[in-house]
């Protein structure tokens, strides 16, 4: 079976390549396609039906001889064999053209025999199709066969039958011409009002490829395709692809607002540096105080520039699938402990306390990660007061690690909590205070927590502090 099913993948599957090839050179519409397969079903459908009918005549006409033959025999059996003769009338059926002919089993004579044409003599035979071409003669005929034993007295009979069902054959070639004719017309009916009811079943698709066509940047807010009037798997196909509008929109709509929020992010320091170029430019550089001062301003906000440059490539490695996170196993408490350290040595003025640092195993990228954490640390320092207090821990759950910033500083409110997240996000209370950011930190520090199959919660209340809680799950 392997050896054959090989043999036809050979032979098989190049024809059908070439048969894809040479069809794809032609542009058929969906509807002609439709209505080529309905014809070639059709046909098909239609010659196995032939078959079928043709079989079941022949099996009818079988069953009629087969009859006829059974009373024939009864004949025989009634009026005793010794005294028949060709003269003899015991083939009422003979006009039906069954014939016979009768042997005695002992002595191999001929009693009867009433057969005027013989077909199984020498001929040539094709199934039950037999030809006769004595004399350049072609005589094609349909003859069954039959053969019956009969014992009478001491004496056995062999009685061979033959039924000519040629006239019957006839019929059916009439019958099935006429049959033949009237399927082709029923074809021709069944295709012309199939390729009307197609054009009325793909209106819905050439109107979705109009209205596709037609939308564009300016218009895509507003455009949808029409689910009225379709109760089909096509209005699933409009539904879906309305849904994806929707998302193209959204991200679109996003990209937009990202540009727009990076462009006015960029545009203070651009101007600040060009406002002390200029400063530079008019009163030069003999003024040390002018000169110090911006020399600093620019160093400052070419920190701030790089540093949302940074963020930015980070975000966009992240939305091109580019961003790779080089996973090992490490003790955590070892990097909280630095980072701690490092907090303490940069900010003198804020109470750090960190008072559980356990020991646990985390699978991660240990620079990302650290990134991470670092931007809730940052931003509790950034919205916390003079002597208010920030909170670190690191506790081993059951083999999860859970990491815990918390501050006394300002707080949140609820819709603030809720947009934290998104990219260039700060609230109004921040921005009236005109504290220091750009408002992509806590984005970036969700992706590499999602990254690790982390979770992160968040806890505030407006005056009262910030707290967050990273779960980084356990990894064997």
């Amino acid at each position: 079976m392997e050896n054959i099913r090989q043999l036809l993948r050979k032979i098989v599957l190049p024809f059908r390549r070439k048969k894809e090839e040479w069809l794809g050179n032609f542009r058929f519409s969906i509807a002609f396609r439709i209505s080529l397969h309905y014809l070639k079903l059709l046909i098909i459908n239609g010659a196995v039906f032939v078959a079928f009918f043709s079989l079941l005549y022949y099996g009818a006409e079988w069953k009629s001889c087969n009859k006829k033959a059974e009373d024939i025999v009864q004949r025989i059996e009634n009026s005793g064999v010794t005294s028949m003769s060709r003269e003899t009338v015991i083939n009422p059926y003979l006009i039906d053209g069954i014939t016979l002919r009768i042997i005695n089993n002992r002595t191999k004579s001929e009693i009867y025999n009433d057969r005027t044409d013989d077909f199984s003599g020498e001929k040539k035979i094709l199934g039950h199709i037999y030809y006769q071409n004595n004399e350049d003669t072609f005589l094609p005929a349909v003859i069954l066969f039959e053969e019956r034993e009969i014992t009478r007295g001491k004496e056995d009979y062999h009685i061979f039958f033959q039924y000519d069902l040629t006239g019957s054959v006839e019929k059916l070639e009439w019958l099935l011409g006429f049959m033949v004719l009237l399927y082709f017309l029923l074809i021709y009916i069944i295709i012309k009002q199939g390729k009307k009811s197609d054009r009325k079943l793909l209106e819905p698709i050439y109107e979705m490829s109009a209205t596709a066509n037609r939308l564009t940047v300016n218009n895509l807010h507003s455009r949808r395709l029409n689910v009225e009037g379709t109760k089909n798997e096509l209005k699933d196909l409009a539904n879906v692809i309305n849904s994806m509008l929707d998302r193209i929109e959204i991200s679109y709509e996003g990209q937009k607002q990202f540009v727009s929020d990076a462009s006015h992010e960029l545009r203070t320091p651009i101007a600040v540096i060009q406002g002390y170029g200029n400063l530079l430019s008019r009163w030069g550089t003999k003024e040390e105080e002018v000169l110090s001062e911006s020399i600093e301003a620019i160093n400052n906000e070419a920190k701030y520039m790089q540093d949302l440059v940074e963020k930015l490539l980070f975000l966009s490695r992240h939305d091109k699938k580019t961003l790779k996170l080089d996973k090992v196993k490490f003790n955590m408490c070892n990097v909280m402990e630095e980072m701690v350290k490092e907090t303490r040595l940069v900010t003198a003025n804020r109470n750090i306390e960190s008072p559980v640092l356990e020991d646990v195993v985390v699978y991660g990228d240990k620079q990302a990660l650290k990134q991470a954490i670092r931007v809730f640390i940052d931003n509790a320092v950034k919205y916390t007061r003079e002597g208010d207090t920030i909170t670190i821990q690191c506790r081993n759950d059951d083999g999860d690690c859970v990491i815990t910033v918390s501050d006394t500083g300002i707080g949140m409110t609820r819709k603030d909590v809720d947009n934290i997240f998104e990219r260039f996000y700060r609230s109004d209370q921040v921005r009236n205070e005109k504290i220091y950011g750009h408002g992509l930190g806590l984005s970036i520090a969700k992706l590499i927590i999602l990254g690790h199959t982390g979770r992160i919660k968040v806890r505030s209340q407006l005056t009262k502090g910030t707290t967050f809680t990273v779960t980084l799950p356990r990894r064997y």
